[in-house]
């Protein structure tokens, strides 16, 4: 059984709107015989008259205004439907999972970008949180993450990419109580005797280590930065931390130095599934990585 078109409800609603067959078909762009023949076939359709027409006047019918109070709500939310789908497409509408290591937040990197895409998308839903180094690939692959920072370098699954999006170097962390605390900075090789509490990201202590010529002695691996100063603070280890974290970041005990030579680099990446979809998704990794 044929239906009722949308063709059909715009023209009725435009009808409505004039209640004169000559300017309603003037703003649909359709000849007055068109926009009849259409009023037509969609009262034969609905099995109701919609009009009252005369040569002089044309008013709507009892039905044809229980009609429109349905119609014309509908035909707004057909509307809004496409524009939203419009949007969608375009990157401006949707949902983001940004997942961050506490470094990101230290640095600025996640403000600037997280904070600068709301204000930019604002009718993107974008969720930040505060997620183990270790577990970031798997929640990308399985889409539970849609973009996290993290510290290279590290372990990737197949289709995870990573861009750097923030530069920064190395620097001691040990309790203001030890000896070593007398110097303005410190060769790799004076730090040979200390225990290490190691940062989720082990890369910078070991550098450290292979530069002095030294196997380096172990200690606990707390997590976040927050939890490894507070081990250094407790006294007795030492730890290798991002130079932001100097500036930022003051613990009772806690003071920082400089190593001696060429900067132990540490960075900040941004990473992603490298086929992604999502033009929400797209339009917030086109964004950070130029932050």
């Amino acid at each position: 059984m044929r239906q009722l078109e949308l063709r059909h409800i715009r023209c009725i609603v435009c009808v409505a709107k004039h209640l004169h067959f000559a300017r309603a078909a003037e703003e649909l762009d359709l000849a007055p015989p068109s926009l009849t023949k259409l009023i037509q076939e969609a009262e034969r359709l609905l099995g109701v008259r919609l009009f009252h027409r005369t040569k002089r006047s044309v008013a709507l019918s009892a039905a044809g205004e229980a009609w429109l109070a349905e119609a014309v709500p509908a035909l707004e939310q057909l509307s809004r439907g496409a524009e939203r789908a419009a949007l969608a497409e375009r990157g401006e509408l949707g949902r983001v999972e940004v997942g961050y290591i506490a470094s990101a937040a230290f640095t600025g990197v996640l403000r600037k970008a997280a904070g600068g895409f709301r204000e930019a998308y604002p009718r993107v839903d974008i969720t930040v949180r505060e997620v183990p180094m270790d577990r970031i690939p798997a929640m990308l692959a399985d889409g539970q993450l849609d973009a996290a920072y993290v510290r290279p370098p590290m372990q990737l699954l197949d289709g995870i990419e990573t861009a750097t999006v923030y530069r920064d170097a190395f620097v001691v962390a040990l309790p203001e109580d030890s000896e070593l605390a007398a110097f303005p900075s410190l060769a790799p090789a004076q730090l040979r005797d200390q225990c290490f509490v190691l940062p989720e990201q082990e890369a910078g202590t070991l550098e450290l280590a292979r530069r002095g010529r030294f196997l380096p002695k172990l200690g606990p691996q707390p997590g976040t930065l927050a939890a490894v100063l507070s081990c250094v603070s407790l006294g007795g280890m030492v730890a290798i931390v991002p130079h932001t974290l100097a500036e930022c970041m003051a613990l009772p005990g806690v003071v920082y130095r400089d190593i001696k030579g060429k900067p132990i680099p540490s960075e900040i990446a941004l990473a992603y599934r490298k086929y992604e979809r999502a033009p929400a998704v797209r339009a917030f990794l086109d964004f950070a990585k130029n932050r």
